[in-house]
């Protein structure tokens, strides 16, 4: 590992997946300007995730997915027929 590249201001933050509230405690380094209280009594900084181990899909076996632009559903259809084909 190269010496001197690396950050040494880590930090105890909250992490809270905003699909479905789960959060966890770990470090990091990126900038929050939120607090939250977490469960041993102390206040950390908050930092919102839009998808966890907790709410992807990979991880929790349902294979789901939300696309607000429609790419997902245009990849069905315009590959439709291969996918029957394996059933």
């Amino acid at each position: 590992m190269k010496k001197g590249i690396h950050p040494n201001n880590y930090r105890l933050v909250v992490f809270q997946d905003m699909s479905n509230g789960y959060t966890f405690l770990g470090k990091t380094t990126a900038p929050s300007k939120e607090t939250i209280k977490w469960e041993d009594g102390n206040e950390y900084p908050l930092i919102k995730l839009e998808i966890s181990n907790a709410s992807h899909p990979f991880y929790t076996g349902k294979m789901k997915l939300v696309d607000s632009a429609g790419r997902v559903d245009k990849f069905m259809n315009r590959y439709k027929d291969h996918f029957n084909k394996k059933k």
